[in-house]
């Protein structure tokens, strides 16, 4: 058995590549060979798992429907710039120790027996990457949009992610209750510094082709006429060959899917695409030309 790999349940693990793609199928996650292959090395192996890809392509919502697929608690830490060890790791909670220290002195408590008390776990305010190590059942850290984090918080992560142990000044060091299965994801929006990588296994997640985002769409917009379904795959697989600023992702497939729904549209025409535009493509650049471009069923 693989170091740490008793940290998830049996019943719950997934035991080949095939039972990850049809657990996470049973989750509404439709993956691919690739998907479903490096998810399992990563769960047998147990190393961190980096997802990069363009933003869309469902690199969040796999670790959500990894961590609902193995009965583990999702933990997702939202990295954005300028986020420090306080916000992902821990703080304290400044205006209890305030309260309590104003109580206790009225009854003659020595200042040592104060700062002892006031610095304990008690106080303590436990940030994501904190409450992942202090789990003990099954755990899916998220860390999601690394590319957005510095150089610094990078480094953090790195000796974090090397002895799943962190230490607090005032309490100690504290080590992971269980190990948790992590999985890191970038948009690319900067390179993330190779020595995180190493520490990873690494997959490219990759636009769903169009027989994947057919099967996408007609699971989770049952209501769709297959006709329908097969003409917005189309269109949308043909914005994304053409030179957007920001090209649709599979969660703007949906919404564009849903909202053609909503309008009573039955068919992909010009109107269709000028009345629901705004779902699929939030840049005005893009929205212009898509409608000036040759994308649409017939032209």
């Amino acid at each position: 058995m693989t170091a740490g790999r008793e940290e998830i349940s049996p019943s719950a693990a997934p035991r080949s590549v095939q039972d990850v793609a049809d657990q996470l199928a049973a989750q509404g996650y439709v993956a691919d060979r690739g998907v479903a292959s490096v998810l399992f090395l990563a769960q047998e192996l147990w190393r961190p798992l980096f997802l990069e890809g363009e933003p869309g392509v469902g690199k969040t919502e796999l670790a959500k429907a990894f961590a609902a697929a193995t009965s583990s608690r999702l933990i997702r830490l939202q990295c954005y710039e300028g986020i420090d060890v306080n916000q992902a790791l821990y703080d304290w909670n400044f205006t209890r120790q305030m309260l309590y220290i104003h109580s206790v002195q009225q009854e003659g408590n020595s200042g040592k027996e104060i700062v002892r008390e006031v610095f304990g776990s008690d106080f303590l305010i436990r940030r994501p990457l904190l409450d992942a190590l202090e789990e003990r059942g099954n755990v899916v850290l998220l860390i999601d949009e690394i590319d957005r984090a510095d150089d610094e918080f990078e480094a953090f992560l790195l000796e974090l992610l090397s002895d799943f142990q962190v230490s607090i000044p005032e309490i100690g060091t504290i080590r992971a209750k269980g190990r948790p299965m992590v999985i890191l994801t970038s948009n690319r929006t900067r390179d993330v510094h190779d020595a995180l990588k190493r520490r990873c296994l690494y997959h490219w997640v990759e636009f769903p082709d169009y027989e994947r985002e057919l099967e996408i769409l007609q699971l989770k917009v049952p209501q769709l006429t297959t006709s329908l379904a097969e003409q917005i795959c189309s269109v949308v697989q043909g914005l994304r060959d053409l030179n957007l600023h920001k090209p649709p992702g599979v969660g703007e497939t949906l919404d564009w899917a849903s909202a053609l729904t909503v309008l009573g549209f039955h068919e992909l025409d010009r109107p269709a695409l000028e009345a629901s535009v705004g779902a699929l493509l939030k840049v005005r650049e893009d929205q212009e030309l898509a409608l000036d471009s040759a994308v649409l069923p017939g032209q």
